[in-house]
Parts: structure tokens; sequence; C-alpha cells
């Protein structure tokens, strides 16, 4: 199939008679649809190309499809893509998007540049459930899960963006910017499918990293269907006491239960693990801390990224020194 998102079931002659959003087709419906109105079958596999492959945002953009045929697809279908609604770039390339959905509500997305990679940040849900003391998201309520195609649509617009500002396609993507990834499962799954398909962006999966703040069971799911991709766990503190404080998700899925999920991950995928510590003053960068961090992570294979907070009006959390 040339579309990965599996669509409600349509029979392959049932011609659509209301408008559809155009990538929630599966091929045989395209193809169809193509052939009743009087066009050859391949024109599903070129309309796929700018849909998946080469990040066409409207039905305009399809130059090798004839005017008539654009005009038709665009009386027949729509194209929820995102806009892009503002963007700001610092001084070392990084660029900070803002996204527009079809319903009016907005996500970020980040373009992270250095020498040798080229890093999109996407979200995965508006707003977050969360409440981590620590993250302006959390102080949102959310609004909603995003679907595969607006998961999509970030990484396209965001890999525009890194071969307009650096001549580079993008090398890796993180689920690291709004929301939480495993609360939204199927469709943060199918998006990977997505970007990872030989019909779409064709990355591979270990140039992708999930971000969670920790959901137990459904590490262990990710374990039974051996995935493929990286995880990073947003960990911040080693002792269920200090994790509680910040991170409330804690309560359900506290260290031991997490150590087990982890473990077996590794287990079942061989796929080294990611442990993000935000070190926080005077709460979690004492040399106990250090200690109680090493010890959580000899658990299983594991990279530790020591990370510099960017404090966030009242939360009451500050950067720590540089000494730390």
């Amino acid at each position: 199939m040339y579309y990965i998102i599996k669509p409600p079931k349509l029979k392959s002659k049932q011609i659509l008679t209301q408008k559809k959003d155009i990538r929630e087709l599966d091929r045989e419906a395209v193809k169809d649809w193509f052939v009743s109105n009087g066009e050859k079958a391949f024109r599903a596999k070129q309309l796929n190309e700018w849909l998946f492959q080469k990040g066409a945002r409207s039905f305009e953009e399809m130059s090798n499809l004839s005017l008539d045929l654009r005009q038709k697809l665009k009386e027949n279908f729509t194209f929820l893509s995102l806009e892009t609604d503002l963007v700001q770039t610092s001084n070392d390339g990084t660029v900070k998007s803002r996204f527009k959905l079809h319903d009016g509500n907005l996500v970020e997305g980040v373009l992270i540049p250095t020498k040798s990679r080229m890093t999109a940040c996407i979200s995965s849900q508006v707003g977050c459930s969360l409440a981590c003391s620590f993250c302006a998201t959390g102080k949102m309520k959310r609004v909603r899960n995003l679907n595969p195609l607006e998961i999509f649509d970030q990484v396209n617009v965001i890999n525009e963006q890194a071969k307009a500002n650096h001549g580079m396609n993008l090398t890796n993507i993180v689920y690291m910017g709004m929301g939480e990834p495993l609360l939204n499962y199927k469709n943060t799954l199918d998006s990977i499918e997505l970007i990872t398909s030989p019909t779409g962006l064709h990355m591979s999966p270990r140039r992708i990293t999930v971000s969670t703040a920790g959901i137990a069971k459904i590490i262990t799911k990710m374990a039974d269907e051996k995935v493929k991709f990286n995880l990073a766990l947003s960990l911040h503190a080693a002792n269920d006491t200090k994790r509680d404080k910040i991170m409330p998700i804690n309560e359900q899925n506290n260290l031991k239960a997490l150590s087990e999920a982890l473990k077996y991950l590794y287990e079942q995928t061989g796929r080294w693990l990611y442990i993000e510590y935000i070190l926080f003053d005077k709460f979690n960068d004492t040399e106990e801390d250090a200690i109680e961090l090493s010890t959580f992570t000899r658990q299983f294979p594991c990279k530790v990224n020591i990370l510099d907070y960017n404090p966030v009006e009242g939360t009451g959390l500050k950067k720590t020194t540089e000494e730390k």
C-alpha cells in the first residue's frame, strides 16, 4: 500500500460522494477514483509521491498533474495540511516554528542544527495532561491528540527548513515537543510508519527517538511489539520522593516499575536507552543525587544526557550552577 495509515474501511469500487482528506484514503480507493474520472491508475503513485515524499501541502503544487485534474481533486477532496503561523530563528541556527492546525489549534516544532546533524523536535499533542512542574506545556491542559498526518506534516515542514537554511535533509527526529507521545501511542506509531516507509520519507527508525515522562505499561507494550526506534526517559530525579514532587505521573509509574519496563524493553529490542536529566538548583544536583542517578542507570544499557534548565516562570525551579 502507498498509504500506511489505516483509513476507515472503504470498498475499492465505492466512489466518494463527499469531501474527505485525500491522505486518509487507501491506494485502491484512490486508484479507482482516478480511473472513474478518466485518468490512468498510475496517477495514484504520483499523488502519493507529492503527499508523502515531496512535502506538498496543496493540490496546486502537484505540477505533473494537469490543471483540470488538480481542480477536480480540489473539488472532491480536502487537504488538511498545517500552516506555519510563526517562525523564530536564533543566532545558532535553531528555528522554532508555531504551526496552526486545520481547527485553529497551535503546536510547536523546532529545527536543531549542528555541523553533522539536522534534528527535528516535534509535538504529539495539543497541550499536555501530565502537569510536570518544570515544563511550560505542563501548565496547559491537553486539548487533543495529533493525528499521524499532523505529526508527519511537522517533519515535512522542518525538513524543508533544514534544506533551505543549511542545505541538508533531516538526519534525526525527536518526539520531545508538546505532549506525551505514549499517551497518543497509536498515532505516534502510525506517524513513525509514515516517516520510515519507502513510500514516505524513508528515514531509518534508528534515527527517531520518542521521549516519555514514563508510562510503564506502554513501555512494556513497546517491548512486546519490538519497536525499532529509540526511547528516551525524562527522569530528572532518581528517587521517588523527589520525582513525585516535579512529575505527578511518577505516583502511578514509580522508579521500580519504570526500571523493570526499561530492562524488558532492552531485552526485547537490544536498543540502548536514553535518560534525560535536567539539573535544578538545590533540588537534584547534589552528590547524593548523582549516586542515585548512577545506581538507577546501571540497571540497563543507556546513555545519560545531563541538561541545562531553561527556567519557566512560576515553577520555583532554577538552573543549577556551572560548577554543579
